[in-house]
């Protein structure tokens, strides 16, 4: 099990590629790592978005922390079910996306009808915390991420969407 613990704390050093501030363990993508007695490893990891482009460079980055260190296989499963959701975003995830300079998740209840999806929540802005903040784009240079900017520091800043 030892190695298990290791492996976790190898994870925390592999960074996403498209917001170099987390890393895999703060985004909670990591759901399950096994080491057999052969030291074959196997991690189950879960994308952020179906078809996710990052996923690739995150398995990469996972083979390459681990290789050399006297792991025999490493095996990345992709799991899909049940789907990654922000709520599995570490409180530390939070705070690194906000220090630097994207909105973390506002987890507001905006009902359950389909109007919902396209109602704005009041995202505070990462730089100055004000709440006087307007939507520019519902899609911003990642799926997973809109564009706002803040009335009040007129600086724009991403934020990553809730789901």
């Amino acid at each position: 099990m030892q190695d298990t613990y290791q492996i976790w704390e190898w994870l925390a050093d592999v960074k996403d590629p498209e917001v170099p501030a987390l890393s895999v363990i703060d985004l909670g993508i990591v759901r399950e790592v096994k080491v057999d007695d052969a030291k074959n490893v196997s991690i189950a990891i879960t994308p952020t978005y179906s078809g996710c482009p990052a996923m690739d460079a995150i398995a990469l980055g996972i083979r390459m922390a681990l290789t050399g260190r006297g792991f025999g296989k490493i095996a990345i499963d992709y799991q899909l079910s049940p789907p990654w959701t922000t709520d599995w975003l570490t409180e530390e995830g939070k705070r690194k996306l906000k220090a630097y300079g994207i909105a973390p998740p506002v987890n507001e209840d905006m009902g359950s009808d389909t109007d919902a999806l396209f109602q704005t929540p009041l995202v505070p802005c990462p730089r100055c915390q004000s709440e006087e903040t307007t939507l520019i784009s519902r899609y911003g240079p990642t799926a997973c991420k809109a564009l706002y900017q803040c009335q009040t520091c007129k600086e724009p800043f991403e934020y990553f969407k809730c789901h």
